[in-house]
């Protein structure tokens, strides 16, 4: 293997298929607080993207290293990603209609569920250590760091995306967003349960 433009080009869209998990907990994230400043869209996404940088190097290392037991614990990512999202999900509809009746005030997104959102968004991206099997510990390095770079801007783009409806949408928004977190994690549970 060599650094050539299919290697940009395979992390490019390692990167973009890893993300849109993470990109449609970004418009969730946008619709539940709209009203979030710059700062705290670019620590959702740089949250996102370091996970996405991590997980494949993970796996990668998981691969060179200890290949029987990760084959045992990729049969319960699915589970963990869908117990996961459905809590936030659950949630997040939760705190919606009790502000919506007036029983409960708004609650921002806080870093441990942005925590467990990066969690849920990435762990499938473990498996991404057998794409690059292959590849040496640089390349395995760089290629992680594309897969987060594209991962950051996609997310960037998703906080908007939700903002922008959530300001005109306000708590219906909200349910939207926990609706969403409910089916990635169906999403995520399916594809990696039933091997779609």
């Amino acid at each position: 293997m060599s650094y050539d433009f299919l290697f940009f080009f395979n992390s490019i869209l390692l990167g973009v298929g890893l993300a849109m998990d993470a990109f449609s907990v970004s418009v969730a994230n946008g619709l539940h607080e709209s009203g979030m400043g710059k700062g705290k869209m670019i620590g959702i996404a740089s949250t996102f993207a370091l996970f996405q940088i991590a997980m494949p190097l993970i796996g990668w290392v998981c691969i060179h290293t200890v290949l029987q037991y990760f084959e045992a614990f990729q049969t319960f990512i699915p589970w963990i990603a869908l117990v996961l999202l459905l809590y936030i999900g659950i949630k997040m509809i939760v705190e919606a209609v009790r502000k919506r009746d007036g029983n409960d005030e708004f609650r921002p997104l806080s870093f441990v569920a942005l925590f467990v959102q990066g969690v849920a968004t990435s762990i499938d991206a473990l498996s991404v250590g057998f794409t690059i099997a292959e590849y040496n510990a640089g390349m395995a390095v760089l290629s992680s760091i594309i897969i987060g770079l594209v991962t950051f801007i996609i997310c960037i783009l998703g906080v908007n995306i939700g903002k922008v409806f959530g300001n005109r949408f306000s708590g219906r928004a909200e349910i939207a967003g926990g609706i969403i977190l409910i089916f990635i994690g169906l999403e995520i549970f399916i594809r990696g349960f039933f091997g779609l």
